[in-house]
Order: structure tokens, then sequence, then C-alpha cells
């Protein structure tokens, strides 16, 4: 289990040590979980104070942290280093724990995957800027950056599980030019297709092996944190619905081993929403979009599997857990700059357990 650490100084170079303290007790539960995405390091981010008012235990990152979209080294360390002197992130990370995972952007590259030739040391220039230990798995693993944070113990244990969706990603199919901007543009969606390989995994079998034990390990919530939309089935951007293989294995898993407590958070789109999918024989699957920080995009695509209003502009990510309930209760979705709940959903802590079918 990672320690839950909170920063006390920040230093604005990128690899510099930071002083940490720890909680008063690392095993107490946590109550109250953020998180968002798509952060330019160059535009002010108003949306942490409220971040900041709502005193988070914990701050989830979900990618495009910066916008490198670069091979030259020293400049993404500079992009780093610009959002390490944001006021509202220093102090947030002050206050707040904090982790991260990443997604094209912070990668390196637009929409990028395995291809990229700068990742091996991308990896190390985001890993020290998260302040990641020298000697963690996450800076030497072959087949990319995944992780998993446990929060508590016992009944009230929560397990953020953390997959990487760029390291082992192969070619993501796509259409025309032409088919994009007289089909696909008008409808709101993107270029991109599912991939004809009924195999092709973003993930790989050793990170999925390793998925599949964390998701098996005991926990009372289990948050799957990814970098990019998984519920919903098709927007022509980038998703797990461009890998079925995927997708499938994944909601296949949690419905035929009876993994109670998933919830999932994604990031990516520059527009937030709450997606649902009822399977036969499992409990609903619920997941919180939350994009972006400082990004936002007005042509938000189709998603069947959307609940409520979305929002385009900047939002953050709320999860907030009542554990003094005999059946605790999780309330979850979206605020906006002000802090004021954009869309959301209650749910009991019985509803996401196997057992009620």
């Amino acid at each position: 289990m990672k320690k839950l650490l909170v920063c006390a100084l920040l230093c604005a170079s990128v690899g510099s040590s930071l002083s940490n303290i720890t909680f008063a007790g690392e095993n107490e539960h946590i109550e109250r979980i953020r998180f968002g995405s798509c952060s330019h390091q160059s535009k002010p981010m108003p949306i942490l104070d409220a971040i900041i008012k709502d005193q988070p235990e914990l701050f989830i990152f979900l990618g495009d942290n910066i916008y490198g979209d670069t091979e030259d080294m020293a400049l993404l360390k500079r992009k780093y280093q610009q959002l390490g002197e944001q006021p509202g992130i220093k102090a947030l990370r002050a206050q707040t724990q904090t982790i991260a995972i990443w997604d094209d952007h912070d990668f390196g590259e637009n929409d990028a995957g395995m291809e990229y030739p700068k990742k091996e040391a991308s990896r190390q220039i985001m890993l020290d800027f998260w302040q990641e230990p020298q000697d963690s798995p996450r800076r030497t693993r072959k087949d990319g950056i995944y992780t998993s944070y446990e929060y508590g113990e016992g009944d009230k244990l929560v397990r953020v599980i953390m997959p990487d969706l760029r390291w082992n990603r192969p070619a993501i199919n796509h259409v025309s030019h032409s088919e994009y901007a007289l089909k696909r543009k008008p409808n709101n969606q993107g270029p991109y297709s599912p991939s004809e390989d009924a195999t092709a995994s973003m993930l790989g079998e050793t990170q999925w092996q390793w998925l599949e034990a964390e998701l098996k390990k005991p926990a009372a919530i289990r948050i799957i944190a990814s970098s990019l939309q998984l519920l919903p089935e098709f927007t022509g951007w980038e998703s797990w619905a461009n890998y079925p293989y995927d997708r499938t294995r994944l909601l296949e898993l949690i419905r035929q081993e009876q993994i109670g407590g998933v919830l999932m958070i994604s990031g990516d789109t520059h527009w937030g929403e709450l997606s649902k999918v009822e399977q036969t024989g499992a409990y609903p699957l619920w997941e919180v979009t939350s994009s972006g920080l400082t990004e936002k995009w007005k042509h938000v695509s189709p998603n069947e599997h959307r609940v409520g209003n979305f929002t385009n502009e900047v939002n953050y990510g709320f999860i907030d857990i009542d554990w003094q309930q005999p059946d605790p209760s999780v309330h979850f979705g979206l605020k906006d700059i002000t802090g004021n709940t954009v869309t959301g959903k209650t749910v009991r802590l019985s509803q996401l357990q196997p057992t009620l079918l």
C-alpha cells in the first residue's frame, strides 16, 4: 500500500525534493475525493480555488495534466515546471495528497500510443514531477506506469486503480478525411473507429494480469481511474470503445468474478458527464467523466449511456463517502468553477454489490 502523504513544501523545479509529512493516521478512511483532467499549464486555473475549498483528502489527476506535445524533453520539463508554479497547484499539493496518471498530451504527443519515441524519457520527467520514489516499479516496468493505491482499511478500504492506456497502445483506426468531414463532424463525432483486430489491447497482457489481480484484492470501493472514457460505446474520439477487447474483458471480469464496489472515473473529453451501463447479471456500473480543469469543448458527442446533463464548461469530479451510515452512501458527480454541483448521483454501497442480484 502506498502511504497517504501530504506535501508540506513545494519546489518550483522538476526533480527537486519535496518535504513530505504523513497524515496523523495513515490507515484512516477517506471521505472526500476530487479529480479532474486537462489542465493547460499556461492558462489560469481559478477552478482550483473551489477544489481547495472542498478540502479533499485526495485529488486524482487523470491525464493531460500538461499539454506537452513535444519530443524535446527540455521543453517537456519546462512545461511541468510551469504547472508546478501555478499558485493553485502549489496550494492544492500543500493541502492534499495528489496522485496522477498520464494521457496523450503529457505522454508526449496528441493521440499517441506505443510508437511515441520519447516515452521512456517522458516517463521519468512525469514521475519526477509527481514525486514518485526512485525505487518505484512505475519507473522501470517494461509496459508502463500503471499503479494502484489503498486508503483506509477493512470495510472502509478504498482502492484506486490507475491503468496506463498509452505505453502499449497499438495504432488506432481512423476514417478518411472526407468521411470525417461529411459524416462524423456534423454529428459531433471524432475520426476514430473500433479496432478490427479482435485481440487489440491498449493494456497488453501483462498489465491485464495486474489489473485483474488488483480488482480481486479486498476493498469496499474500487475506483478505476482511467485517462479515457470507458462506458460510452462510441464517440469517434479516443476511448475504450475503440478497443472492444479491452472494454468487453473488463466488464465481463467485473460481472463474472462478482467484483463489488466498482466506480469508474475518466477524463480527456473536454466535457463532463455521468454514464451508466446496466448489465444482465450485474449491478449497474457508473462512470464520472471530468474534463477539463482549463479546457472545454463546444461540440459534445452523443452518449446513449449519459445520465442527466453534460457540461461543456470547466469542471471537476467529486466522490463523497458517508461511512457513518449503516449502509454507506456514495455521492458522486461534477462541480463547476464555483464549487456548485452540476450533476450528481447518490447510491448506497449495497447498490454496488453483486449480492443484490
